[in-house]
Order: structure tokens, then sequence, then C-alpha cells
């Protein structure tokens, strides 16, 4: 794997914390003396210590922190051109920059939630693989990685927006992979269970406590599990496509389906 992975650039959004940051951890573990990473995300600072921790034990990887906010079109229709050079030969992209707003249902859910939710899961995805993909047809190969979720299998109350988000992602993601059919582009999608990273802290406005409840009980996925899927859907042999995957914890056997263990 550490050789098929070998001279490639990759490009992580959404890589300042949890799942995006642990798949740049893990694309560096793997393949630590040639690679190059482009890790974007809102917070530039946190993205810095991010790749400070990169290069500290990887030394043969190279790592381009860019702030990026990819439910700003104009950004990310910018990026490609404003790269360095040496960064502009992309390989992979790792779509993984999402986000859920509150637990309101329908007719009480806010505006601004719903619009920033759809930017960022779905408008800012779908832009960010516009601007990658031309990179990947021209030389006729390369991976699109697009982090989805159980959610968009199966809706649940008090999700109904998230859900619908989720849903597009996979829509967009199975026709992708129809219309590059001719190509050796290969076209991926992940779909998380219960993952602990910050995501019910955003969904609760940074009520932390709130957000632990979510937790209770159970052991949730880690950032550091789904990054394991993604390093090896990656690294497979050019001709193998993981075209589909769902991840959950083993006690998850459904969206709304979970055991919980009781304090004793």
């Amino acid at each position: 794997m550490a050789q098929r992975l070998k001279g490639k650039t990759i490009v992580i959004t959404g890589a300042s914390s949890g799942i995006g940051k642990a798949t740049a951890v893990e694309f560096a573990k793997t393949q630590p003396d040639d690679l190059k990473l482009i890790l974007t995300a809102r917070r530039e600072d946190t993205l810095k210590e991010v790749a400070r921790e990169i290069e500290g034990f990887a030394k043969g990887v190279k790592v381009l922190p860019v702030k990026l906010d990819i439910s700003k079109i104009d950004q990310v229709q910018a990026f490609v051109g404003n790269l360095p050079e040496e960064f502009k030969d992309i390989d992979v992209l790792v779509n993984n920059a999402g986000l859920v707003k509150g637990m309101a249902q329908a007719p009480e859910i806010s505006t601004a939630d719903i619009d920033t939710m759809f930017s960022t899961n779905v408008t800012g995805l779908i832009a960010m693989t516009q601007a990658i993909l031309p990179l990947l047809k021209a030389k006729d190969r390369g991976d699109i990685i697009n982090i989805g979720s159980i959610a968009g299998r199966e809706p649940y109350a008090g999700g109904s927006i998230y859900c619908a988000t989720k849903a597009a992602v996979r829509s967009f993601t199975d026709a992708m992979r129809k219309e590059l059919i001719a190509t050796r582009i290969r076209v991926i999608v992940i779909d998380p269970g219960q993952v602990e990273t910050e995501f019910s802290v955003v969904r609760f406005g940074g009520d932390t406590e709130k957000a632990k409840k979510v937790y209770e009980g159970v052991e949730p996925l880690t950032g550091e599990d789904i990054a394991e899927v993604v390093v090896f859907a990656a690294g497979r042999r050019e001709n193998v496509v993981l075209a589909d995957t769902l991840v959950f914890p083993s006690h998850q056997a459904a969206a709304g389906v979970m055991h919980r263990k009781t304090a004793q």
C-alpha cells in the first residue's frame, strides 16, 4: 500500500480536526517517505498545527495548509489556481468537510441552518469536485473519496436536513461513478455510522455537555477508524474500486438501532 501511494498528492477538506485530521495523519503514517498533502479548512492556525505534527514524524511528507471555506464558491474556484506548482498534480480528493446544525423538525427548522448545511455538505462538495476533476481527467486516473453518512441511507427524526444533504452526496457520487465509467478515475463513498468527533458539539451549538450525552453507554467509532478505511480504499490496486462502504461501531445496526449499556 505504501508503494501504491508513493509520490501522490492528496487533498483533504475539513482537515483541521476529526476524520479529516485523522485521515491526513494516516496517509502520512502509511507513506512517510514520498507524499504531498494539501490540507484545507477554515481554521488556518489549527491546520498549521496538524502540518507540524505530521512533518515531525514523516520527514518525506510535504504538507500544504490552505485556509478554505468550501461553502464559499469563489474560494473553491480559485483553489487550484492558487496552489504552488509542485502541489498541482493532484491524485486524490477526500471530500470530508461537512457539518450538522441542530435537531429542529419542520416547520421550525432555521433557514440559516438549512443554508449552512446545504452550502457546505452539498454545494461545497460538488464545487470542490468540479475544481479537482479536470486535473484527474487530464491524466485519466485518480480518486474521489466522499465521506457520506448512514444518515444518507436512513433518515431519522430531527435530522431531516442533514440526512437530505448526505442523500444528495450519495446520489451525486453514484451518478458521477457512471459518468466516469470510461476513465480510470475511482469514485468512492464511505458512510460512517456513529463517530465521536466535534460533530455533536457543532450540532448543539458548542454545548459540550449535551454532546457528551450522545455517546453515553456506547463506544463510538473514532476519526482514526474512518481514516484507516479511507487510506485502505486509496491504497488498493488501481483496478479495485471500494465503491460503497458502510462502517458501524459494534453497538449499532442502523441509524436508529443502537444498544446502550446502562450504568451498574
